[in-house]
């Protein structure tokens, strides 16, 4: 059985699992140095929050950061390390 300080941690995933609608928290970026460095350089830093608006890991991701919507590509996209803050509701929910 997982320990309270696990249980209340904040899941973290690649900004290409996050569902469309759903918003994170950046807690890192992965891999490359050089696509790394571009993705800091257009605002995806460590802290900033970002909103999934369209797509899924195998196409191009629509986000949106500090009110810019930004088109990454999945590729770009799973070098995002996020925690989840805020899930979309389920289609069906009213």
């Amino acid at each position: 059985m997982p320990g309270t300080s696990e249980r209340f941690r904040p899941r973290q995933m690649p900004l290409t699992d996050l569902p469309a609608g759903s918003a994170g928290r950046i807690c890192s970026l992965q891999g490359e140095a050089t696509v790394c460095a571009r993705l800091r350089e257009m605002g995806f830093c460590e802290s900033a929050v970002v909103e999934k608006i369209a797509g899924t890991g195998h196409e191009t991701l629509l986000c949106q950061l500090a009110g810019t919507r930004i088109a990454l590509s999945d590729r770009a996209g799973a070098h995002i390390v996020i925690e989840v803050i805020h899930r979309a509701a389920p289609r069906n929910a009213r």
